[in-house]
């Protein structure tokens, strides 16, 4: 996969899973950032108030670079450790997985829990569908309306998506490329003489 590419979840999903007499309700989310996460994990909490554990772990960036496992009350690293550890097999990112247990009754011991919590995850996740992004610089280029052929021309050549475009005695048009392509697109946008580029973005931090 390239180096400007990731993997996430195109929907969201849920399954239900039972060991022994324990009940797991588990969630996936596609998110893009923290806030995000804190209003699925809020509104499962009010959803599920009297389940026994809401574990979860999380992933964003487009290299998985912000992460966090919660155990939520579960013994050390038996539920939140083994969530995230199937987002890392998967190689998914910008995704949320909650787990909400009800106990039942029958312990089921540590490494009974990492299997309850590994295998539920597996399986939501075996439920969505898996899809490539690619990690995107968004650029806005300013340009005068007698440099508008020059711009153009580039911009069908070179194929980046129109954000925004306003063409007037001043025109600005917003562009969004992958990484990888951005810095080409860039250096024959700024040769173009009266254009100006301004980067807005260059990866996908939350």
């Amino acid at each position: 996969m390239a180096q400007d590419s990731y993997k996430t979840i195109a929907a969201p999903a849920e399954i239900t899973y039972r060991q022994l007499s324990s009940k797991f309700l588990t969630y996936a989310y596609p998110v893009e950032t923290e806030a995000q996460i804190k209003e699925h994990l809020d509104a499962l909490r009010k959803r599920w108030f009297d389940a026994t554990h809401h574990c979860y772990a999380w992933r964003l960036g487009p290299h998985g670079e912000h992460y966090r496992a919660n155990d939520d009350g579960e013994p050390s690293s038996t539920a939140g450790k083994p969530i995230l550890g199937q987002l890392l097999s998967q190689e998914v990112t910008n995704c949320l997985v909650v787990v909400v247990r009800y106990f039942g009754g029958t312990k089921l011991g540590v490494p009974g829990l990492i299997a309850a919590y590994k295998e539920s995850t597996a399986l939501v996740l075996a439920e969505c569908e898996i899809v490539e992004r690619t990690v995107d610089v968004e650029l806005e280029v300013t340009f005068s309306y007698i440099a508008m052929n020059d711009v153009m021309r580039i911009v069908k050549d070179m194929q980046p998506r129109v954000v925004d475009q306003q063409f007037d005695n001043l025109c600005t048009m917003t562009l969004s490329i992958r990484e990888s392509e951005s810095e080409q697109l860039i250096g024959r946008l700024e040769k173009v003489e009266g254009a100006t580029v301004d980067v807005k973005n260059r990866d996908l931090e939350p």
